[in-house]
């Protein structure tokens, strides 16, 4: 599983350079784990802000199966999440969101340079799947995942 998940997550940090949030296996609104590689700056301003409950991204992301880009989301965005995200360098995006075997799993990926391109969003979909599949029994994060996760500046929440 380690393996796996070190070699997921670096093609992850490859095809979202300005960072990602990965919630797995949601239960009510606290995820199993949390994958977070977006910029400190970010994660605090988002986190004061009380953005997660205005967010359009996982709002779609709790209604929803499959992908989209954030362009999509902008119009139901009356809070301005996503501007600001774009003020902070996320100007681009992509959220996926995984249920299987009874359990959700919600991921956005972000890029500053470019629109998410139909590959990226194959890509990063297939990516987050895998990820959901391989941590379902998953009872902890290992050492070795853990210092491949702070290797890859990844925040990590287990709860």
């Amino acid at each position: 599983m380690v393996d796996s998940a070190n070699g997921i997550l670096r093609r992850i940090r490859q095809r979202s350079p300005a960072g990602f949030a990965i919630a797995l296996h949601i239960t009510y609104t606290t995820p199993k784990y949390l994958f977070q590689a977006y910029d400190l700056d970010w994660l605090n301003h988002y986190s004061s802000q009380g953005y997660v409950m205005n967010d359009p991204t996982v709002r779609w992301g709790f209604a929803n199966t499959g992908a989209i880009r954030w362009s999509v989301l902008a119009a139901d965005d009356p809070t301005g999440v996503l501007e600001d995200a774009a003020a902070h360098g996320l100007r681009y995006g992509l959220t996926v969101s995984v249920f299987a075997e009874s359990s959700r799993s919600i991921a956005s990926f972000a890029r500053g340079d470019r629109e998410m391109t139909d590959l990226d969003i194959a890509a990063l979909g297939a990516d987050a799947a895998d990820l959901h599949g391989i941590t379902a029994a998953a009872q902890f994060v290992t050492p070795e995942l853990h210092r491949t996760l702070k290797q890859l500046s990844i925040f990590l929440t287990h709860s």
